[in-house]
């Protein structure tokens, strides 16, 4: 998705550092042959480009160190074990899955920086484009449907946040204090309301700019800010304009959903994409950098140290972290849908009777069970060349199938349960199981056990138990602390340069 658009300096670290070593007079010399941001963001084309540098943002899921997004959702839920090859491989996603984590942890830093880095690059769009035309203001309306996305996935994981909707210059660090949730809520609901009239629908898009948002991308952020605030009514009435727009259906095969054939398809409300283009080698792989290909997947097959695939399957190895807990495979089992189970874990005694082996059951973080919906898929890298390093696999960040059963979550809410079933039994059909016909607080948890299940390992999970105040229930034994866990530690390096307030039992 690189290429040739525009990649813009961000202001952290490196500008503090070259401000602090070199002199004024050297800063101001002009650079020959850059064109003065002030020159930009004036043509349609400028705005293209500059709104395409934000999705480029969107992929820091390798950004000098093991840290992604993904992770920072996932680990700390009862889905998965960090794993790898030992307690000491990749410690700061081993501190996340345990808990132990503070604010020097460096994939809390990550996530918050790929946050900001975003809404860096948002706020330049709505900012300095001008809305002359349906083009710029398409830009526009895309830049504020990421930033709200990113800010909701601030406000989710570390409460009040610092609200930055303008140019963010060294000497305005320190002017910006943690704002409230409320005002950071207000915010988002504003960006995605202001937009939705100025995006297309996703079948307007063209095959070139599937990875771009759309209406039903900001309607579906907007449903679930009004979920998380508990506005049950306003959120179903979001997800409904999904639902009835006629651009998504349900797929009946989540292991489609997932495969290569699947990205951007009849499910694909928001999709962030990577690339097997680039083929790398363990000699041009841009460590420390931002790759095309998406390493993480890698990081998720099943280690190969000991692992052997069955014949028949197209599952390869790999470095063994996000490691299936055997709770997570006792409820997809309960849940009672092979095709389900399938295509998102599978057991030891699975993989040898289909013919593959597993030489050690007492591996570092391993249950007995293997991660599929995300899997190190020979169908999803190269054929030839080096298969570790250029899996392309897209994160499904928001897909129909969730949309659907937030529907039935805020309708049950609501209090409307012949709504919320209406919902939730589409899901049921569509995977050929009989319909519910629970009622308030057994539809819920049927709900809850739904979401569990069909959305395992796609980064809802710990952000679910936390919003439902189930947590401390269902992570207490994990490690999880009740008034502490519920959110994510500021990064101390914030703390101390923008005289940030820290989250509660963190040291400041």
């Amino acid at each position: 998705m690189k290429k040739t658009f525009l990649k813009y300096t961000l202001i952290a670290g490196t500008t503090a550092l070259i401000a602090a070593g070199c002199s004024k007079s050297f800063l101001d010399q002009p650079i020959n042959g850059k064109a003065s941001e002030a020159d930009f963001y004036q043509t349609d084309d400028d705005a293209t480009k500059g709104t395409t540098a934000i999705y480029n943002s969107l992929q820091y899921e390798y950004y000098t160190a093991w840290t992604s997004m993904y992770f920072l959702k996932t680990l700390p839920s009862d889905e998965s074990n960090a794993a790898g090859s030992s307690e000491a491989d990749q410690p700061q996603y081993q501190q996340i899955d345990k808990f132990t984590l503070d604010a020097n942890n460096a994939g809390v830093l990550a996530g918050w920086r790929t946050c900001y880095y975003t809404i860096f690059r948002a706020n330049k769009i709505v900012n300095y484009v001008k809305p002359d035309n349906a083009l710029r203001k398409q830009c526009i309306a895309e830049a504020k449907t990421i930033r709200a996305y990113c800010y909701l996935d601030l406000v989710t994981l570390w409460g009040d946040v610092p609200l930055v909707l303008k140019d963010l210059g060294l000497d305005d660090i320190q002017k910006y204090t943690r704002t409230p949730k409320a005002d950071v809520y207000a915010q988002i609901q504003k960006d995605l309301t202001e937009a939705v009239p100025d995006l297309p629908a996703k079948s307007a898009l063209s095959a070139a700019n599937k990875f771009r948002v759309s209406k039903g991308t900001a309607q579906s952020i907007l449903g679930k800010a009004l979920l998380y605030q508990g506005k049950y009514a306003d959120a179903a009435t979001q997800f409904d304009a999904v639902m009835n727009s006629g651009e998504y259906t349900l797929d009946p095969s989540i292991a489609h959903v997932f495969s290569k054939a699947g990205e951007f398809g009849q499910e694909s409300i928001f999709e962030v994409s990577f690339s097997s283009l680039k083929n790398y080698d363990w000699g041009n792989f841009p460590w420390g950098n931002v790759p095309e290909a998406n390493i993480h997947v890698q990081l998720m097959g099943p280690r190969s140290d000991y692992y052997t695939k069955s014949p028949t399957d197209s599952l390869l190895g790999g470095w063994g972290f996000n490691s299936p807990k055997k709770g997570l495979y006792d409820a997809i089992v309960a849940y009672g849908n092979t095709a389900v189970k399938q295509a998102t874990v599978m057991s030891e005694a699975e993989l040898t009777a289909a013919g593959g082996k597993w030489t050690s059951p007492t591996a570092y973080g391993y249950e007995g069970y293997f991660q599929r919906k995300y899997g190190t898929y020979s169908t999803q890298t190269v054929s030839s060349g080096i298969a570790e390093l250029n899996y392309g696999t897209n994160w499904r960040y928001i897909r129909y199938e969730d949309v659907v059963l937030m529907d039935a979550e805020a309708y049950n809410k609501a209090g409307n349960d012949g709504s919320a079933l209406k919902a939730i039994n589409q899901v049921r059909k569509i995977r050929g199981m009989a319909d519910l016909t629970s009622t308030g607080t057994t539809l819920f948890n049927d709900i809850v056990k739904t979401r569990q299940v069909e959305l395992a390992f796609e980064g809802f999970r710990y952000i679910d138990l936390v919003r439902w105040g189930m947590a401390d229930q269902v992570l207490g034994s994990l490690g999880f602390v009740k008034g502490k866990h519920e959110l994510m530690p500021i990064p101390s390096s914030d703390v101390k340069t923008a005289n940030l307030k820290q989250n509660p039992n963190y040291p400041q």
